[in-house]
């Protein structure tokens, strides 16, 4: 009995895919031209519109010229079909853009350029490439001891929301003090302050969007400009979240900690959590202990039991233009 019902079940199901095609390849076949089928499946895949300009800190970025205009279409095509990626972003946004909003405004950096970070992890908090940067500014281990990061195997913070953060912010001020221009900028953190003003000069060009670069430096600034367009507006995208879909904010409890830590597995069970809470509350421990002889101050997040359950109902929208409840 138990194969007739699954075939049964199988035999329905394709009966109901088929019913559900017909439709549309009746609506395809044009009277009077039974051969002429414009698509063989039923759905339709067309590309998004690529706008005529785009605004990046205020400044209007004209996108008519061809070759803008088709690099900008490679990115907005790539950030609407990407569905599960660019959706995991749009909800992690919701948790770590309020972090970092105030800290790009405390240091006169523009707003816009949360989305660089968007690019850079697609917003996850772990996210380590090949070439070795990590956290979500994708920090390489030099760049951000240079900048005043804890780099080693038992703390690494670039793995820490804020400090890393900040350390970028320094990084974008230092790159536009020789710039002048934030797109530029961008493209620096991509390509290293080194080429990008060795390649101005050769080329006699005035913006780093009119250079001629390496593929992935040069679609780097138009993804930039893609996720802000995405982001702005992710309905006319085909990107519909409620309330319940965002990642919240999770309340934590903020313990100062000067000494060594022999062993974080019971230091987290002495907090009410486990292991794996406090590394995904403080993913910049990198082991099982926190070894500090020099006393300096580390800030502990421990997640407090009301955050410890997801409320869909207590989730409260960063952007409005998110959410279609």
């Amino acid at each position: 009995m138990k194969p007739i019902r699954t075939n049964y079940i199988i035999g329905f199901a394709l009966a109901l895919c088929a019913g559900a095609a017909i439709p549309f390849l009746i609506g395809s076949i044009q009277p009077g031209e039974p051969h002429s089928i414009k698509s063989e499946v039923p759905y339709c895949v067309t590309p998004p519109s690529v706008p005529e300009e785009a605004v990046f800190d205020g400044k209007t970025i004209d996108l008519r010229r061809y070759d803008r205009h088709e690099r900008m279409d490679r990115e907005m095509m790539a950030f609407t079909y990407m569905h599960s990626t660019t959706m995991l972003m749009l909800k992690r946004a919701n948790r770590y853009f309020p972090v970092i909003e105030p800290i790009l405004k405390a240091n006169g950096i523009p707003d816009d350029f949360k989305y660089l970070m968007v690019i850079e992890s697609s917003l996850n908090p772990i996210a380590r490439s090949p070439s070795g940067a990590a956290g979500l500014w994708q920090i390489m281990p030099a760049t951000g001891r240079e900048f005043g990061l804890e780099v080693n195997d038992n703390v690494d913070e670039r793995y820490n929301i804020r400090k890393a953060t900040m350390a970028a912010c320094d990084y974008f001020k230092q790159a536009y003090a020789k710039y002048g221009d934030w797109i530029s900028v961008s493209a620096a953190y991509n390509a290293g302050q080194g080429r990008i003003s060795t390649e101005l000069d050769k080329q006699l060009a005035d913006h780093a969007m009119d250079l001629w670069l390496v593929e992935e430096t040069s679609r780097y600034m138009f993804r930039l400009l893609a996720a802000k367009e995405i982001f702005n507006n992710p309905q006319r995208y085909g990107f519909l979240l409620k309330r319940e879909h965002l990642y919240p904010q999770i309340p934590y409890k903020e313990v100062i900690v000067d000494t060594e830590i022999a062993n974080l597995d019971e230091y987290a069970q002495q907090n009410g959590i486990t292991y794996a809470q406090l590394r995904d509350a403080n993913p910049w421990l990198r082991a099982h202990s926190l070894k500090n002889k020099s006393g300096k101050r580390y800030v502990i997040h421990i997640p407090t039991q009301e955050g410890m359950n997801y409320n869909p109902k207590k989730t409260v929208p960063h952007n409005p233009k998110w959410v279609i409840d």
